[in-house]
């Protein structure tokens, strides 16, 4: 759908239908890092799901709802024994599976209880942990994933997001390129110009005519990733895809960026902004020996750290405001310019099945 399309389909939502609405659950979402997860347990919320990871002794991540169905309590303030978690009240013991298996003072001829807990689909894939809190056929929709990770051709930043708002909010912001003077200090790119919207039932995708202030095409082009004073503007596309229910922007040819989600309840959102540098333009580069390179890109791991970290500080000041201006006047219309930010709000709407 070309941008007089998207214009021309654009309607009226109140604002409660979208800060307000769930998520759908049958998708995969993240809910850490790979390695936060390990033979400790790991409290993480998904959409008002408490959820606790654990790797058991083949360091395999095992998730379970966070609950012991004993006296109700968190399973994650327990320990793990072997491939078990043990309540730290009573220490009943659950398997991979969710079942209790050992309650230390069951007498002899007593039976264990039948209760079993909840345990999620979830895998481990470049770098962070994907969990499907649905229902439906976690086989049927593959996770998102990040070619770019293992990639030697691509040097990674990940900036933790804590998002004091809905997760609509924080799309929006992703989705709309208009923004631009907030970041003065930070942007990559300046004079975004909406050039087409398309629209489907699971993704919005925008292609943005944009100047970007970087271009990666020689030795220490790295480099002005720490210093402002290197980067000249030039023109480049600039394209920013909602893939429900995570976010993928390509900046020309040198920079790729993700936004994994796990919304955590109306006015909370986790997330991980995954920057990616591409090396693609060094062709000598790609014929030194493997190790070498994997050394490098291991070594530059975090550069554009300040960068991303920077952006994120700014735009969640921004989203704090609008959750909190809600909050208090839910009924306060906004006035929207972007047909981007309409169609976002459209599909956040349309795949909101969480209690449907």
């Amino acid at each position: 759908m070309q941008l007089q399309q998207a214009n021309s389909r654009i309607s009226p939502l109140t604002p409660a239908s979208i800060r307000t609405c769930g998520i759908n659950p049958d998708r995969w979402y993240v809910v850490a890092r790979s390695t936060e997860v390990r033979n400790t347990p790991l409290s993480v919320t998904l959409w008002k799901q408490a959820i606790v990871l654990y790797r058991d002794t083949k360091g395999t991540v095992v998730a379970l709802e966070d609950r012991c169905p004993h006296r109700q309590v968190r399973l994650s303030a327990g320990k793990i024994l072997g491939d078990r978690l043990e309540c730290a009240y009573h220490g009943w013991q659950f398997n991979q599976e969710g079942k209790c298996d050992r309650v230390p003072y069951l007498k002899e001829k007593q039976k264990l209880p039948t209760c079993q807990i909840r345990a999620f689909p979830v895998k481990e894939l470049d770098g962070f942990i994907w969990l499907f809190p649905g229902e439906g056929n976690s086989e049927a929709i593959a996770p998102l994933g990040l070619p770019e990770w293992a990639h030697l051709n691509y040097i990674a930043t990940v900036s933790t997001v804590n998002c004091p708002g809905h997760f609509s909010f924080l799309i929006e912001n992703l989705m709309d390129m208009y923004h631009g003077h907030l970041h003065d200090d930070y942007q990559a790119w300046a004079s975004a110009k909406l050039e087409s919207l398309e629209e489907s039932e699971n993704r919005v995708d925008a292609l943005y005519e944009a100047q970007s202030y970087y271009r990666i095409d020689k030795i220490w082009s790295i480099s002005q990733l720490f210093f402002p004073a290197l980067r000249r503007l030039h023109p480049e596309p600039l394209n920013v895809s909602y893939i429900y229910p995570h976010w993928v922007s390509t900046l020309g040819q040198d920079f790729k960026i993700y936004c994994l989600f796990c919304p955590i309840n109306e006015t909370q959102t986790r997330a991980y902004l995954i920057h990616f540098t591409s090396l693609n333009a060094f062709s000598r580069l790609h014929k030194l020996p493997i190790k070498f390179r994997r050394f490098l890109k291991n070594s530059l791991f975090g550069s554009a750290q300040k960068l991303l970290d920077g952006l994120v500080r700014q735009d969640i000041e921004m989203i704090a405001q609008e959750q909190q201006s809600f909050l208090e006047s839910p009924s306060h219309r906004s006035y929207e310019l972007n047909p981007t930010t309409i169609s976002v709000q459209r599909l956040i709407i349309q795949q909101d099945r969480w209690q449907k």
